[in-house]
Order: C-alpha cells, then structure tokens, then sequence
C-alpha cells in the first residue's frame, strides 16, 4: 500500500501524462508515423532493421532511442534524485522539455527527424523526472505499467483482497490523462499540423511556472 499522495502529485501526473498523450500521437500521424514518448516499439523496429541490415533505418530509431536516454540523463542531472519530492529543480526541467518541444516544431514542419529527436529528448527528461513516489511508480510518457497496476487491482477486488486505493487511482490518472492528450493531439493536427506541438510546449512551460509558484509559496509557509 502507497501512503496518501498530496494533491499537486494528481494534477501534475494528470498534466504530464495528457503532455505525453499528445506528443505522442503528433509523432503516429506525422510523417515518419513513429512513437515518441516509449521506447518498445522503437526498439523492436530497431531490431527489425538490423535483420534487415537497413543502415539508415538503424541510425534513425538508434538516434531516437539515444534522444530519450539523453534526455534522461540530462533530467538526473538537474534533479540528481529518483525519489518525488518538493524541493527538486522540476521548474528548470520542465522549461527545458518546453524549449525542445518548439524547437521540434520548425524542424518537423521541414519533414526532419530532427524534430523527433528533440520531442524524444523532452519526453526523456519528462518521464525520467517523476520516478517514484511514495512507493508509486510513476511513469507518465507509456502505460503498460499503469494498466498493468490497473489489472492487478481488478483480480485483487476478484479475489476481495485489499485494494490499493491510490494506486489504483494514480493509475486512472495517468491513462485518462494519456488518452485525453492524444485526442487533444490528434484534432490539433488535423487542424494545425505540427503547430499542434504549441499546445503541449506551452502547457509544459505553464506547469513549470505554476510549480516554480507553489514551490515559493510553500517555501514563505
């Protein structure tokens, strides 16, 4: 069983998730129709591409996943911790998953891989900085282990064995936020391309401002 989780853990999972959501299916729809946000796909068409001996397919999803490892590897860097808590540089972060999300913008409009380079990275950062908390794994950029926790709630509830409550509803959280992301992604496409990645850049850059907030506020209690 999770402890209770306070209030802003919810709604920036929630954000962070519908982030990830519309990223993601910006990448199925455009050109290169790639996932972005998870790495298990990518890796098994990786895979299938050096079955292939497909030099430049290889190069491509290797690039994509290096981006994502990268883009972890910058976030423990500016965190240096894997355990949510108050008091992390999440502000600088989540600024800089905003910067790479715009820039993706101009190079994925010229048909570059480029811009699925830096949506990678900023997706690495955003995943690699939300690790646990209170014993909750907190992955908000793929799923399987949301609905796996989901499943594992619903043979429990079978079997009447205690439920966990927050995991169970962290769990909820996550899911609907992904989905609602990617309906969000896929009409802003429709609509406006790959300007469509504005609204999960803008709203990243809004969560680092309001976290940067309520970390000042809770610093003068």
């Amino acid at each position: 069983m999770i402890s209770k989780l306070p209030r802003w853990v919810w709604t920036g999972a929630w954000a962070l998730a519908f982030i990830a959501g519309t990223v993601n299916v910006v990448g199925f729809l455009g050109f290169e129709h790639q996932a972005i946000t998870h790495l298990t796909g990518t890796t098994s068409m990786l895979g299938a591409a050096i079955a292939s001996a497909s030099g430049t397919a290889v190069l491509h999803f290797a690039a994509l996943i290096a981006s994502f490892v990268v883009g972890c590897s910058v976030s423990g860097f500016i965190i240096q911790d894997s355990t949510l808590q108050l008091g992390r540089r999440y502000g600088v972060a989540l600024l800089l998953v905003s910067l790479l999300l715009f820039a993706a913008i101009p190079l994925l409009e010229h048909k570059s891989a480029y811009g699925m380079y830096a949506a990678a990275c900023a997706c690495g950062i955003q995943n690699a900085m939300v690790s646990t908390f209170s014993g909750a794994v907190v992955r908000t950029t793929h799923l399987s282990g949301m609905f796996t926790d989901l499943g594992i709630s619903l043979g429990h509830y079978l079997r009447r064995l205690p439920v966990d409550a927050p995991r169970l509803r962290l769990s909820v959280t996550v899911i609907s936020g992904f989905l609602c992301g990617g309906i969000a992604g896929a009409i802003a496409f429709r609509l406006l391309s790959y300007f469509a990645l504005v609204l999960p850049a803008t709203l990243t850059a809004s969560v680092s401002l309001a976290y940067a907030v309520y970390h000042f506020r809770k610093a003068r209690a």
